[in-house]
């Protein structure tokens, strides 16, 4: 796992030359729960056997489909990276790589690949691919996909959909922002986000649920600053968008834009050293705290990689079911990285050379002080509650099927209302 994000990093911080980038868990991959919450089926045993004999007498041939961003975010892009090399070093597949130009080529180019009958799987990455394949999957039932981070809302047996529960991970560092905001002497927290598109819509709603959760458990009134920037590729909307941000009073700014939010780690740079008042950013993705360990205490997770590796492996296994799989709290699909995550980022990006004039245990002693300094153990409470009330089932959130409901769930957590966001139980 260490060489392959040694080469990840190696590869992509190419990107980082001009000042670019792009919990508590470092698992590689657990159990996975469908939409119905129940456990991914076994086929039975003999059959089992059989498909596997056969994946073993001819290699697996898997298809990586990035998005048009492509690989250099080390965010999604490049998570997605690692579940894959994970799977080619652990399960013996062979692995291509292919990013589209532009979402035009999209629809040609996984025409071209399921037409070829050259891959076992064919694994996209991202809400972009979502239409493509819903024009594609149905001239090809022989040929297996597997959508992350999104779904073409039709059950296809050659089509496996796997999404996160972005709203779970999002809660938590709500909380955790609010909390920061507070010891910062604010009350205003923000977000960077990328686009318009359904998994943002479940990051809001879970952010603003987490600062208005924080609320109704401390009396402390947050202000939300949610602002879309239309890219996932472009720093300097990044840092733009984040210094208008710190100048409307946020505090602390949530990073949900893979590349382009490094800008915005870099607009925290430059507002900390420049004099300009204290704030903080959060990562999220990859463990992203490396980057400026002093301003970045902590980075939500979103396993890509286990979602990749996990859709891999159902085709190896001879295990493969379509359907929808969902991965929240519960299944370590989503949370935020520990200290032994930060570590093991720090120490990708120390042997790529990348960690000026630290050490990895340098990262982890500043990260640790920081989030001692920052995140009160009243707030872990509220936010190890909340975890708890998530992964029981207590509570579970919505995910809108519409713009329309999605506005509407927002104006009615602004109003206080947090049971708006949620499917099943309540908020009292």
């Amino acid at each position: 796992m260490k060489k392959v994000a040694l080469l990840v990093i190696g590869l992509f911080l190419v990107a980082m030359v001009s000042g670019c980038i792009g919990g508590g868990t470092t698992t590689t991959g657990g159990p996975t729960t469908t939409e119905e919450g129940t456990s991914t089926q076994v086929q039975e045993q003999t059959q089992t056997q059989e498909q596997t004999q056969t994946q073993q007498a001819k290699k697996v041939k898997v298809a990586i489909l990035f998005d048009v961003g492509g690989r250099g975010d080390l965010s999604f892009n490049d998570m997605a990276y690692l579940g894959a090399e994970r799977a080619k070093n652990e399960l013996g597949v062979e692995i291509e790589y292919m990013t589209p130009k532009s979402v035009n080529d999209m629809v040609p180019l996984l025409e071209q690949l399921a037409q070829s009958k050259e891959y076992d799987l064919i694994v996209l990455i991202g809400f972009l691919w979502t239409d493509p394949l819903n024009k594609v999957a149905d001239k090809y039932p022989e040929q297996k996909f597997a959508l992350i981070d999104s779904t073409t809302g039709k059950v296809r047996p050659n089509e496996v959909d796997l999404l996160f529960r972005e709203q779970e991970v999002a809660a938590l560092m709500g909380v955790i922002a609010s909390g920061m905001a507070y010891e910062l002497g604010g009350d205003t927290i923000g977000a960077v986000a990328g686009m318009d598109i359904p998994p943002l819509w479940k990051f809001h709603i879970g952010y603003l649920f987490g600062a208005k959760y924080f609320e109704k458990k401390t009396g402390k009134p947050v202000k939300l600053l949610w602002q879309y920037t239309g890219t996932f590729t472009d720093t300097q909307v990044g840092y733009n968008t984040a210094m208008q941000l710190l100048q409307q009073g946020a505090k602390v700014l949530y990073g949900l834009a893979g590349l382009t939010h490094v800008g915005m780690f870099n607009a925290i740079i430059d507002w900390n050293e420049q004099g300009k008042g204290k704030a903080l950013a959060m990562g999220q993705d990859a463990s992203q705290e490396w980057y400026a360990p002093k301003y970045i205490p902590i980075s939500g997770a979103k396993r890509v990689d286990v979602a990749v590796y996990d859709a891999i492996k159902m085709v190896v296994d001879g295990t493969w079911k379509g359907g929808i799989i969902t991965l929240g709290l519960k299944e370590n699909g989503v949370g935020y990285w520990d200290l032994d995550g930060v570590r093991q980022f720090a120490e990708f990006a120390a042997e790529a050379g990348k960690l000026k004039g630290m050490t990895p245990d340098d990262v982890v002693k500043i990260v640790k002080e920081e989030r001692d300094r920052y995140i009160k153990p009243y707030v872990w409470d509220i936010v190890n509650e909340l975890a708890e009330k998530i992964k029981s089932g207590e509570i579970v959130f919505k995910t809108p099927k519409t713009h329309e409901e999605y506005e509407q769930i927002i104006k009615e957590l602004q109003k206080g209302n947090l049971n708006a966001a949620l499917e099943k139980g309540s908020v009292e």
